[in-house]
């Protein structure tokens, strides 16, 4: 299938350095599709298939594919997702697109246009045979598009030879991968972890691999569990949400089904709180699996800290990575720039040498990475991310330190989702930020003033911005909690003191710290106000 794919690319001018958008659910053909652009030398850009048409739009713009992989239809948690008609609503606004394939996932009926073709049908005539271009290492693999806090997503270029040997090194050693075990990770391939432990550190090792479409509670909160005792994964893989999710369901979900094959148990995304971890342990692994909770980014290519690879029998502590994998030096520094150097210390995440996975550029604006990543403290990689070291070199990640929200493992800018809702039209300014949630990790608190005169209900207001969010963005970015207020906590200089709002979003309304320098304090004495009402009404989203 990849070779057919690889001369179905080049017979219609798929060349070198190209770029091609793949807008597919998690299937063969996906997969097929990723290492096609590998073998011809293209560079793939795998968008996630919830995405809206806007969001794909940038994306495909952003890259200048002239070639999109898409699929009729989707299904997911039993319901059909219309990807075609969201690529034709995208490609209307991409006037570098000249092609467009198109799978077949469900037969369902789709209107064909000027530039697509029929993917199936093409292959069909394709030689199963294709010899490689050769590349250098230091050649583009593949762009992935991550949210930033400028609002425009940005594109991650990550290489040929060192991210391949960083996927292929970190699923063998953290994983202990052996020969002939079933991995089993349930990313989507529009992540980063679903190229890495999904395709290209599973397969380089030669593992099994799975590919998971559904959802972890359709048809029901059993679904990992019925799957894990059919095809008897050795290896799973998921994210702290997914097991939240599934912990508030109950332990009779997981016990109706034999779990004997697991052998590894692994977690990425925001940080494992300790109820979970627990439950993982004791209840999914019946205590006789490791825990392996993960610290890594779409910027490294692969997992940076985690309990193993260490010695056979090694603690393994609940709530943090804990150890740095091979090659990563991990730094904390304070806001000042100084390096915290003691045990039980605190600071910013820095990483002080480079590593073969870590992303090269932000494409098309490397003046944007350098700042972002490698100019905070110079020689050093930023993480964004905070962190305490422990008695032992144990790092625990404490979370996002910059305007990025983690909900449900997709990291949201702020300024993204701040953009959509300034565009309807009864809305003057508004400000999101996190806040602790017990099945996303964090949730989404949206703060908005409202134009004069506005004679729409709340109601009717917080259904309008959730389906521009799902339009614009994607369902997942859809506020949990939306509070209507008569303006922002500004500094006399005009920014938006976040401080604030996080600390009410937080429930935390004691402990404000000093408002001397705002403009009008007033305002946050609202704020708490409306806060405790929403929490009275019980009125999330």
């Amino acid at each position: 299938m990849v070779n057919k794919m690889a001369n179905l690319l080049r017979s219609h001018c798929i060349k070198k350095g190209d770029r091609v958008a793949i807008y597919l659910p998690k299937s063969p053909i996906a997969v097929a599709s990723m290492l096609a652009c590998a073998r011809i030398g293209a560079i793939h850009s795998v968008v996630f298939a919830g995405f809206s048409a806007d969001s794909l739009a940038d994306r495909i713009n952003d890259a200048q594919a002239e070639t999109v992989i898409t699929a009729d239809q989707g299904v997911r948690g039993g319901k059909i997702i219309q990807l075609k008609r969201l690529v034709d609503e995208a490609v209307q606004k991409c006037p570098c697109v000249r092609q467009v394939f198109v799978a077949r996932r469900t037969g369902g009926d789709v209107p064909m246009g000027k530039l697509d073709i029929p993917l199936d049908k093409a292959l069909e005539s394709q030689s199963t045979k294709i010899q490689p271009l050769e590349m250098d290492s230091e050649d583009y693999l593949f762009l992935l598009y991550t949210s930033g806090s400028t609002g425009k997503p940005k594109g991650l270029a990550h290489t040929q030879g060192g991210y391949l040997t960083y996927a292929n090194i970190t699923h063998k050693h953290v994983f202990d991968y052996q020969p002939e075990e079933v991995f089993g990770c349930v990313a989507d391939i529009g992540w980063i972890t679903g190229h890495t432990y999904v395709v290209y550190g599973p397969l380089s090792n030669g593992a099994t691999t799975l590919l998971f479409e559904s959802t972890p509670t359709y048809p029901d909160p059993g679904r990992y569990w019925e799957m894990t005792e059919r095809l008897k994964l050795n290896h799973l893989y998921l994210s702290p949400t997914a097991l939240r999710l599934l912990l508030k369901s109950g332990d009779s979900w997981v016990q109706k089904y034999d779990r004997s094959s697991l052998r590894v148990l692994g977690c990425v995304g925001e940080p494992l709180n300790h109820d979970a971890w627990e439950w993982y342990y004791n209840v999914i692994g019946e205590k006789r699996c490791d825990v392996i909770d993960t610290w890594w980014q779409t910027e490294t290519g692969g997992i940076c800290i985690s309990p193993r690879p260490s010695a056979p029998g090694a603690e393994i502590r609940s709530g943090m990575p804990m150890r740095p994998f091979f090659g990563i030096d991990p730094v904390l520094m304070d806001q000042k720039g100084n390096e915290r150097t003691g045990s039980n210390d605190k600071g910013g995440l820095y990483i002080r040498h480079p590593w073969p996975g870590m992303a090269r550029t932000i494409w098309g604006d490397h003046e944007r990475f350098m700042s972002t990543y490698l100019t905070v403290a110079p020689g050093m990689y930023f993480s964004g991310d905070g962190a305490r070291r422990h008695d032992g070199e144990y790092y625990q990640i404490t979370g996002r330190m910059d305007d990025v929200i983690n909900t449900s493992g997709h990291r949201l800018g702020t300024a993204e989702l701040e953009d959509v809702i300034d565009d309807h039209d009864e809305v003057s300014e508004c400000a999101a930020v996190g806040f602790p949630h017990d099945i996303k990790g964090e949730g989404i608190y949206l703060y908005v003033v409202l134009k004069d005169g506005v004679m729409k209900s709340e109601d009717e207001l917080r259904a309008e911005f959730n389906d521009l969010v799902k339009k614009r963005i994607a369902a997942y970015a859809m506020a949990d909690m939306i509070q209507f207020s008569p303006g922002l906590p500004r500094t006399r200089s005009g920014k938006i003191m976040r401080r604030i709002l996080r600390k009410v979003a937080r429930n935390e309304s004691g402990e404000l710290g000093d408002t001397s320098t705002l403009a009008d304090p007033s305002v946050v004495d609202v704020i708490v106000s409306n806060h405790e009402q929403l929490l009275k009404n019980g009125s999330k989203e």
